[in-house]
């Protein structure tokens, strides 16, 4: 069904405050490649797939990586579950396959880097010999350097939360041993994303003022977290938004009284 004709009205009035007034709007404006990973993150974290199809295609117009759209979308399977994203992995690979793009993405992402068909330990020893300061270190200190990364983020106690419980424990052995080393996405990008499947999914809210406390540690500032939430907030609606401001006020009230 074409909107346009059915609805043209609401959609001319939709697309002007979503593509112009919002993007052009003093004091939240973002470069394209932040602004379109943050919304797709957001439109992810919704469940909004219809949606998520029309971005993805301007995402990809304007520029911007396929192997980056294709991290976000591995990355929220973490914080969503692959019954809610198996659904935008389809969709993201349909829009591809229609702009001419091959797949799987061979010269950009982990199948280049020789992880396929790997076990967990292999892709560990993998990850270390990528990164010079770790080459050599073994699968171990791959998993303890992605740990730590992820202390100095959110406090000491995370070298010791894998030892609560088996979910926490998959959550060390699984997305810090696994999912984490292979992603492609610089830290300060993941972490910002991460922040947008959070806050935009809603009911998260104790984890939604963690991760602003985190993004801000890493120099994703109050500001850029206000512009990332701004410019999400025609896919996912005020009541989110405004719930997620106020995440972002309690982590920074945190920060000051630590």
């Amino acid at each position: 069904m074409n909107l346009y004709e059915t609805d043209a009205e609401f959609m001319e009035r939709f697309e002007r405050f979503a593509f112009t007034e919002i993007v052009n709007e003093n004091g939240i404006k973002l470069d394209d490649e932040t602004r379109y990973m943050s919304i797709l993150a957001s439109l992810i974290g919704c469940q909004g797939v219809d949606a998520y199809k029309v971005i993805v295609a301007k995402a990809l117009d304007s520029g911007l990586s396929p192997m980056v759209i294709k991290e976000i979308v591995y990355q929220s399977v973490d914080y969503l579950g692959m019954g809610r994203v198996w659904p935008f992995l389809v969709a993201t690979n349909v829009v591809m396959e229609a702009k001419g793009i091959e797949l799987p993405l061979l010269d950009s992402t982990r199948a280049k880097q020789g992880r396929l068909g790997m076990t967990k330990q292999e892709r560990l020893e993998k990850a270390a010999s990528d990164e010079p300061e770790a080459a050599g270190a073994g699968a171990e200190a791959a998993e303890e350097k992605k740990l730590a990364e992820q202390t100095g983020i959110f406090e000491e106690h995370m070298k010791e939360v894998w030892k609560d419980s088996h979910i926490n424990k998959w959550l060390k052995e699984n997305y810090f041993g696994d999912d984490y080393p292979g992603s492609r996405l610089p830290l300060a990008k993941r972490e910002l994303v991460t922040f947008c499947f959070l806050f935009s999914q809603g009911g998260c809210d104790m984890q939604v003022v963690a991760h602003a406390k985190g993004n801000m540690k890493i120099g994703n500032d109050k500001e850029l977290l206000m512009r990332v939430i701004s410019q999400s907030l025609p896919y996912i609606g005020y009541p989110r938004c405004l719930n997620a401001v106020n995440c972002v006020n309690e982590a920074e009230r945190q920060m000051k009284q630590e």
